[in-house]
């Protein structure tokens, strides 16, 4: 069994990560999903940038923070869009991570991560949060600092795949995500 924290898009917490959050315990792990938000969710990315604007990206992170307070060193850092920023931001402060799973975005890799940790990506071909130019920083980064990074690219799909309320959902990319999610957190198959 993994802890996972998953930290939602900048649309906020909606119903694409609580649907996750219940895939994942129905298999055995235990999830929290901060709402960073505190309540408020926008329908567009342009009204989610306005929002973290006026929430303040510190007063995000801070909310992030608190609720991994109670959960165990190893917690899995699992990000939705922005949520790979949070997950950036968080990261070097958890060293003792069990992993780092990145779902439609890729952010840097912070300065100081352990050697060793296994991270996934998830992203839409093409995706401009995922452009091929920052996968591959980010692999070569991952490698000079010793972390092995798995990369799965799904073409032709929109953005949001995994996320049914959206157009750019896409039920067999979304599917094969979350069956490749359960195989990172629960690699010895048990």
């Amino acid at each position: 069994m993994a802890h996972v924290a998953l930290f939602h898009s900048v649309l906020g917490l909606r119903s694409a990560e609580i649907l996750a959050a219940e895939r994942l315990r129905r298999a055995g792990h235990e999830v929290i999903t901060p709402d960073l938000f505190s309540g408020e969710t926008a329908s567009t990315l342009d009204e989610g940038f306005q929002l973290v604007e006026r929430i303040g990206w510190a007063a995000v992170v801070k909310h992030a923070r608190q609720a991994l307070e109670g959960m165990p060193d190893e917690t899995v850092l699992a990000g939705v869009s922005m949520g790979t920023s949070v997950v950036a931001h968080l990261w070097p402060e958890r060293p003792a991570t069990a992993g780092i799973l990145l779902l439609h975005a890729v952010p840097d890799l912070p300065d100081s991560v352990r050697p060793g940790l296994q991270v996934q990506l998830h992203a839409a071909e093409p995706d401009d949060f995922a452009p091929p130019e920052r996968v591959a920083a980010l692999c070569q980064a991952a490698q000079e600092a010793g972390i092995e990074v798995e990369v799965f690219r799904y073409p032709g799909v929109g953005h949001f795949y995994i996320d049914r309320e959206l157009p750019d959902h896409d039920p067999a990319a979304a599917e094969l995500t979350w069956r490749r999610v359960l195989d990172f957190l629960n690699p010895s198959g048990k």
